[in-house]
């Protein structure tokens, strides 16, 4: 038979190949919803191709379809794709009873206003928009029914569309299926986290797209050319020389039959003489032959739109092309016939990003700098103005200072739009690249340092903050860099130098109340080496005597609290007072970040310092309002961290391990923040007997880098308790004094009391008593006048170690039961059954029943085993153990219940009791009767009697 040339012009298989089983799959899961789905695979896999079946398949026709896709020149305006896809869907909204919080979307949605309920009133703090912004999203969404929201190209999402995408499916409308596409190499890692971060009923699939084998890539080419097959030798060609990548065969066939060299043999298809082919690997010289076959104009044209990056309208590819416009069109035409362009939705552009990088190589310099300006100029025509497309292209174009101008321009809708890290970006890029005068420079840096933290390391911004800040004159711009660059510095772990950097900055800060308290508040913290706690007291007093100049409340708010921080972990007495007006300037409930912020800082620290009713009313308040008013989620995650914290502290381990794993997960990024998970999850697995790879020493170490010293009694005593246990206590004792030493130095001795049995226990067994008795004895003396609830009940433990007398371990345990600190309580009875039992006393039995139950109660293995060997060694019975599970309080007290009638013993009323926990008057009275109740009791005198008689018989007040 005679050879006839291919003639068709088909570039694109018109059936999916090689991926029947994907789409299985995915079909499958799809039809589940609510579900997610995430495609992965190398540019030019069939990410799209795959999911574009979705629009043909039957079984979804009640749903309907919105696609959106990322861009690689991102724009100010966050939340892209997802805009995009729902721009178009008035239609099925115009009888659709919308939420209110869907008028907050108009002024990103005007194509839907029609539908829209009235915009909302406006939001000064940029997180609450946000998440009315996110709640607006998700309810449209809900309101539209069956949905299938694919979103491709994810790896070019801006942070606010992978954060609102973790908030969707935390509570997924019941029939959203979410398809993701991305290149795995390239994806923000919060993109694969949406797999666990989810409800357990959203069915979810990860498909990973492998490239095509020879029999598929026959498939796909005989697909193309309209036959049944092409040669096995011709399919293994194509198939090697295109790495087995769909669009890389589809524009390697459409080149060979450009070039007339594919030829039919009865019902298949073979190529002219294979040696002589010539064919080029990969795809950016197929198409680059295949471009320049073109006429002249089509080629403009393919240069404008590799330039342009993005599909655009054709008016804005016709402006940018050097041909004269009706050429232009005319070359628009001739790149659609050839398969090499795609339309919609009245845009155009390439069919693939592959295309446009080849293509965009490909054009000399001159030529496209002349077409970046001529870009510039049209799309800044446009409306609104995508000002992160026009910042590119001036860029590009060599006009440095309109780049500038509009950088900084869509630098500030950026951060309008609380959308800090491509700010992040857009300023590093002008401070990196552009010639800046020294005034110039100062202002985009100081806005760098404010926007920094999310797309750049603290290193990368210090270089950018220390550059404009030798530049500057003395004055409050050089003050406000230099104190940037101290808060990177705390970033990185650099104390020290931190330290010294915020403090040569304060002079030049002055003239600015917030800046400069906050300077000397961070100041005040005593966690850096070297500096003696007199100086850091002084930096909190001179910051206490500028909040009254400060003029925002949250701000005033926000140094409140850290200032209630600082002296909560320094037991001053003035913390009390301090929170008390932190709670009265808002009202007992923060309503924007700021507070809630000041809320947790307070709360984490009186966790560790003993405080721990206050520590739970503060931590739950902050994380509730952290939910509504940080839709990042990064300030309720570290609420979260916190209340880990505050329940390994206060004995609340019912569901702690599992908490604590989800948070390690949440901040595998992040250092400060990791390194207090891991605490917690090491000192719960030792308690819980779970030794294996247990790394205290490290813990402490990595914790004295983070500056996290009220962490370190945490780690310290597990490290301690358990050198002793093992015969290694000298080791330990010597490991840890640099730590001992640090609390000392910095009058952290109200949290770092927590360490002292441990470390006393330790002592005695090596022979070294007498530097424990000093030391408790010097802590006695010095704590007698703090606010150092630990205290009492960490003194007398350590006392019983030295005195071996029972009567201590009995009153620490008591002291304990007074936080509460169930753990401590249950080792302090322990201890106090052993010596007992040493001694025949018969008190022994129920010590260590009390104590046994302690543990069994918390799941603490590790200790439950000791105790229970220990009275088995001396012929007591086991009691049962309690085999997990939550248990209601009964006839005992709750915690609370607990906490109120302490606090009655000692003879305050109501008012003070709910002053002292920062509740109601009401609240405290319903405790109290409940109370009162359950101890069989009918006046508040005799609730002093009660307790004291419950701890003489070794039982928690609980009880």
């Amino acid at each position: 038979m005679d050879d006839a040339d291919v003639t068709g012009d088909r570039v694109i298989s018109p059936v999916l190949v090689g991926r029947a089983a994907e789409l299985r799959r995915l079909l499958a899961v799809v039809a589940r919803a609510p579900s997610v789905a995430l495609i992965e695979g190398e540019a030019g896999i069939g990410k799209t191709r795959l999911a574009g079946e979705l629009a043909s398949e039957p079984e979804l026709g009640a749903h309907l379809l919105l696609v959106g896709g990322c861009v690689q020149i991102r724009e100010p305006f966050p939340l892209g794709p997802l805009l995009d896809a729902l721009r178009g869907t008035g239609e099925h909204l115009d009888k659709a009873l919308l939420s209110p919080v869907t008028g907050a979307l108009r002024p990103l949605l005007p194509e839907l206003a029609p539908c829209l309920p009235p915009a909302p009133e406006p939001l000064d703090d940029p997180a609450g928009r946000r998440h009315r912004v996110f709640r607006g999203l998700a309810e449209l969404l809900r309101a539209l029914g069956p949905v299938v929201l694919v979103l491709e190209d994810m790896h070019w999402a801006d942070e606010q569309t992978v954060a609102f995408l973790g908030y969707l499916l935390a509570d997924p409308p019941a029939g959203l299926a979410l398809v993701l596409t991305f290149r795995g190499e390239e994806v923000d890692p919060g993109i694969r986290a949406l797999m666990t971060r989810h409800r357990a009923e959203v069915t979810r699939a990860h498909i990973v797209l492998p490239p095509l084998n020879v029999a598929q890539t026959n498939e796909l080419t005989a697909s193309i050319l309209g036959t049944a097959q092409v040669s096995e030798e011709f399919a293994a060609y194509l198939c090697e020389r295109t790495s087995g990548l769909p669009y890389a065969i589809q524009e390697l066939v459409a080149l060979l039959r450009g070039r007339g060299m594919l030829v039919q043999r009865g019902t298949g298809w073979a190529r002219k003489a294979l040696d002589a082919l010539d064919v080029p690997a990969g795809v950016r010289d197929s198409v680059l032959e295949r471009v320049r076959g073109l006429s002249a104009s089509a080629q403009a044209m393919a240069e404008a739109a590799a330039v342009l990056q993005v599909p655009v309208p054709v008016s804005v590819l016709v402006a940018t092309c050097h041909a004269r416009a009706q050429d232009a069109r005319a070359g628009l035409d001739e790149l659609l016939e050839r398969g090499l362009f795609t339309e919609g939705a009245g845009a155009a552009g390439f069919r693939h990003m592959l295309a446009v990088q080849a293509v965009y190589e490909s054009v000399p310099l001159p030529r496209r700098q002349s077409l970046h300006a001529r870009a510039a100029a049209a799309v800044s025509r446009q409306r609104p103005e995508p000002l992160g497309q026009i910042a590119h292209h001036l860029r590009h174009a060599g006009d440095h200072d309109a780049w500038v101008e509009a950088a900084e321009k869509a630098a500030a809708q950026a951060v309008a739009l609380a959308n800090d890290a491509e700010a992040e970006r857009l300023l590093e890029a002008v401070l990196r690249h552009a010639p800046l005068d020294p005034v110039r420079q100062g202002r985009i840096a100081v806005r760098l340092g404010w926007a920094a933290g999310y797309a750049l390391s603290a290193g990368e911004v210090i270089d950018l903050l220390r550059e404009a800040a030798e530049r500057q004159p003395a004055g409050p711009v050089r003050g406000e860099l230099n104190f940037l660059i101290g808060l990177q510095l705390e970033r990185s772990g650099a104390l020290r130098e931190r330290f010294r950097q915020i403090a040569d900055a304060v002079p030049e800060l002055l003239d600015n109340p917030f800046l400069a308290a906050s300077a000397m508040v961070g100041l005040s913290i005593p966690n850096g080496p070297g500096i003696p706690l007199a100086e850091h007291l002084s930096w909190l007093d001179r910051a206490l005597a500028l909040i009254p100049a400060i003029d925002e409340p949250e701000r005033r708010v926000s140094v409140l609290g850290k200032a209630a921080m600082v002296l909560t972990s320094i037991g001053d007495p003035r913390r009390a007072a301090l929170t008390g007006q932190m709670l009265e300037q808002t009202g007992n409930r923060p309503v924007n970040r700021w507070e809630v912020v000041a809320y947790d800082s307070v709360g984490a620290i009186a966790a560790l310092a003993g405080h721990h009713d206050t520590a739970k009313e503060l931590l739950d308040t902050a994380l509730a309002e952290a939910v509504r008013h940080d839709v990042t989620r990064l300030t309720e995650f570290r609420c979260r961290v916190d209340l880990a914290v505050h329940a390994y502290c206060s004995g609340s381990w019912q569901g702690l391990r599992e908490e604590v794993e989800v948070l390690l997960d949440l901040f595998a990024g992040q250092r400060t923040y990791h390194v207090l998970a891991e605490t917690v999850a090491a000192c719960l697995a030792l308690a819980q007997g779970r030794l294996d790879g247990i790394r205290f020493d490290d813990l402490v170490r990595e914790n004295l880098e983070t500056g996290a010293v009220d962490m370190l009694p945490l780690p310290v005593s597990a490290l301690l308790r358990l050198a002793t246990a093992r015969g290694g206590a000298s080791a330990a004792v010597a490991g840890t004094a640099a730590t001992f030493a640090l609390w000392a130095d910095k009058g952290l001795w109200p949290v770092g009391v927590r360490a002292v049995p441990a470390l006393a226990e330790a002592l005695v067994s090596v022979g070294r008593a007498d530097e424990a008795a000093e030391l408790v004895t010097r802590l006695d003396r010095e704590l007698a006048e703090l606010d150092a609830p630990l205290a009492p009940a960490a003194l007398e433990h350590a006392r019983g170690f030295l005195t071996g007398d029972a009567e201590r371990f009995t009153a620490a345990a008591a002291a304990y039961d007074r936080l509460p600190a169930p753990y401590e309580a249950a080792q302090a009875r322990e201890q106090a059954a052993t010596r007992l039992l040493a001694v025949g006393d018969e008190r022994a039995a129920n010590l260590l029943a009390v104590s046994i139950e302690g543990y069994g109660r918390l799941g603490a293995r590790w200790d439950l085993d000791r105790a229970t060997r220990a009275g088995r060694q001396w012929g007591l019975s086991s009691p049962a153990r309690h085999r997990g599970g939550p248990r209601g309080y009964g006839s005992e007290l709750s915690p609370r219940e607990s906490a109120v009638a302490r606090l009655a013993a000692t003879g305050l009323t109501n008012k003070e009791i709910a002053r002292q926990l920062f509740v109601s008057a009401k609240t405290v009275d319903k405790h109290l009767g409940a109370a009162m109740r359950k101890l069989g009791l009918h006046s508040r005198a005799a609730i002093a009697n009660r307790l004291a008689d419950v701890q003489q018989m070794g039982h928690s007040p609980h009880r």
